[in-house]
């Protein structure tokens, strides 16, 4: 045996939309956690979200009151479909707090009661906002991750997802895809927010979240990124360290920079080249520069010899 919905909200099979709303509105009050700190109440909370959300839609209770729970959650086929009945999976999706929210259209919906002295029920619950008024839910933030080539030349991401809409109705809602395009600009820098405004689950008393893409820098092989600049690490023998060499490097357009060093590399230095970074977001035609840093490799032994010619070589 499946859970009963009508059981939960105290109503019979026969109870109309109105009937079902109204007790919703009187047991979600009664049992709402800021209202009913007893042992329970929150279960009971849940319990009457998930019922009114199934209840409430007629989609979903044609499906319920056809084939049950099991039905209405595993889904059914779709030759079996018949008066409006949901033919796909029904998963609730355990946030009571955002039913009671659409139910009321605000965050305090007890300001709108009396005691039967007639006097007003204070409770603390998160600001004065009155029925029938909209809350927009909170932003929904996703990662985009890209690469530095992505970022180094601009590019378009298509994203899809998945949102729930209201219904020509005005009553029910459905699950429907919807595909996002994103222009990646060149220079664009990790952190970078993408926002598609009210993109959300629509509700009939919510305003839909704003959905933000957040831009997530992938690694690279052979570069790391700081701010404009692109790091190159070249490991270098002593001998080249001290006596000069030239540093052979792969840029992200697939150019081959030979970068003559013809300085002392001490611990410290580095060498910039100019231009060779990655394009300004503000002026994609001006760069930074490519920075080469070292990791100078010693020998592990010396013979004596060795270690004679070096002090003479050294000598001042």
């Amino acid at each position: 045996m499946g859970r009963d919905y009508y059981a939960s909200l105290e109503i019979n099979r026969n109870a109309t939309d109105a009937d079902i709303k109204k007790s919703y509105r009187r047991l979600a009050l009664k049992y709402h956690p800021q209202n009913n700190n007893k042992p329970g109440a929150y279960e009971k909370f849940n319990e009457l979200a998930e019922a009114y959300d199934v209840l409430s839609d007629s989609q979903k209770k044609a499906t319920y009151d056809k084939f049950g729970e099991e039905g209405l959650k595993g889904g059914i086929p779709e030759e079996a479909g018949e008066n409006g009945a949901w033919t796909e999976g029904y998963t609730y999706h355990e946030n009571p707090e955002k039913i009671f929210r659409q139910f009321f259209g605000g965050d305090n919906p007890f300001a709108d009661f009396h005691t039967k002295d007639g006097h007003e029920v204070n409770f603390a619950f998160g600001g004065l906002r009155g029925r029938g008024v909209k809350k927009q839910d909170p932003p929904i933030e996703r990662d985009l991750h890209l690469s530095l080539e992505d970022l180094f030349y601009g590019c378009t991401k298509k994203i899809k997802i998945s949102r729930r809409v209201m219904n020509e109705n005005g009553n029910t809602s459905s699950i429907r895809d919807k595909i996002l395009s994103i222009t990646v600009k060149p220079g664009w820098d990790e952190g970078t927010r993408i926002t598609f405004p009210k993109e959300g689950d629509q509700g009939p008393n919510n305003i839909p979240a704003d959905i933000v893409f957040v831009v997530r820098q992938k690694s690279h092989p052979r570069f790391t990124r700081q701010s404009n600049n692109l790091i190159y690490t070249a490991h270098v023998s002593l001998e080249k360290a001290l006596t000069g060499f030239s540093v052979e490097v792969e840029t992200l357009d697939s150019r081959f920079l030979s970068i003559p060093i013809n300085d002392i590399v001490h611990p410290n230095y580095s060498k910039e080249v100019p231009e060779e970074g990655m394009p300004l977001a503000s002026c994609p035609k001006k760069r930074g520069k490519l920075i080469i840093q070292f990791v100078v490799y010693f020998p592990q032994k010396l013979s004596p010899e060795r270690k004679e010619l070096i002090k003479q070589a050294l000598h001042t």
